[in-house]
Order: structure tokens, then sequence, then C-alpha cells
């Protein structure tokens, strides 16, 4: 494994971790047993890489390159069904918001990653990390038969992975270290998501 890969795959954990727990959270919000508890952290966690994935034709596809991430997000759903089943009633909101907002920033830079070493046209690249991003949490929505976040929360959302995606393009521009663009630019989305949700920052 490159140093590159090596890198996108640490980051590609981190976002594969943070969107299965937002999947774990939700799920047993909605009192789902275990098969429903690892089918939506599943979806959430390799959504939107799989679409990514079918939009730059790489094949195989990221979760059967790395099978370790569905052993882990299988194992995990085993423990966290009973977990999470009283976790859920004690830890706040905001536990799911940062989980969420963890998929979403990690998953968006190495989405802009990928499509720009696949020789994607800059604007374009971008819109895969935004893709790449939210994806994975509309399908976990729809599933659950929720109005997607990324359409109903007036916050920052979709945006500040568009944002943190030109931000990435900017420090590769100016020749930083890949390491330090990868790390500050997911941290950025993250961090930014949190912000406009704590503090309510509104679109409208």
């Amino acid at each position: 494994m490159t140093d590159t890969a090596g890198l996108l795959f640490a980051v590609e954990l981190v976002a594969v971790l943070g969107a299965a727990f937002s999947g774990f959270a939700e799920s047993q919000r909605k009192d789902m047993d275990v098969v429903g508890v690892f089918t939506v952290a599943f979806v959430t966690a390799f959504g939107g890489g799989t679409l990514r994935d079918v939009l730059l034709e790489r094949r195989p596809f990221f979760w059967v390159e790395h099978e370790n991430y569905v052993i882990l997000i299988f194992a995990l759903s085993l423990l966290a069904t009973p977990i999470m089943r009283h976790a859920h009633r004690i830890i706040p909101n905001v536990g799911f918001i940062a989980a969420d907002a963890i998929g979403l920033g990690f998953f968006s830079i190495v989405g802009v990653s990928l499509a720009l070493d696949a020789g994607m046209p800059t604007f374009t690249a971008t819109m895969m990390g935004v893709i790449t991003g939210v994806f994975g949490g509309v399908l976990r929505d729809v599933i659950l038969n929720e109005v997607p976040i990324v359409l109903r929360d007036n916050r920052p959302y979709a945006t500040t992975a568009f944002l943190g995606c030109w931000f990435y393009v900017l420090m590769r521009g100016v020749g930083a270290a890949e390491a330090l663009a990868l790390w500050t630019s997911a941290g950025l989305i993250t961090a930014t998501r949190l912000v406009a949700w704590r503090n309510d920052w509104s679109l409208k």
C-alpha cells in the first residue's frame, strides 16, 4: 500500500465508523432489531462511496476491496444493538449529529481526492466529494422513512461539504502535504457542520 493509499484508507475508515454510528443511533431510535441495525449501518457507511465508485467506474467497490470494513460493521452491529437500545435514551441528539458530521466530512474529502486522481475536472470532482459525503445519509433516512437530513435541515450541510472540498483543492493546488490536506479539510467540514448546528445557522 502506497503512502497516499494508506492515508486514504485511514481517512475512509474514520468516515465509515462515523457514518455507521449515525446509522446505529437512528435505527435504534426506530427500535429495529439487529438485522435492521446492520442494514441501516451498512447503507449509511457504504452508500455514498458505492455511488462514487459507480460514477468513477472503480472496481471492485471500496467495501469489497476492503472486506474488513464490512466485517467491522457486522461485529459492531452485534455489539451496538443491545448497548444502543439503552444508550439512545441518555445519549443526546448531539451524538448522532457529531457522527453524521464526521461521516459527511471524511467521506467528502475521500471522494474529491479520488475524483481528482481519476482526472475529473475540478468542479466535477468537488461535486463528487459532496455526493460521496451525503448519499449514505440520504439512503439511511429513506430506509427509516424520514425526509433526508440534507433536505430538511436548514443549517448548512451539503454546503459545508462543498466548501471543504474546495478547501482541499486549494491546499493541493498550493502544494500542501497530502496528509495535511486530507485531515485538515475533513476536519474543517466536520467542525463547520457542528458549529452551524450548535449556533443554529440557517440558509433560509
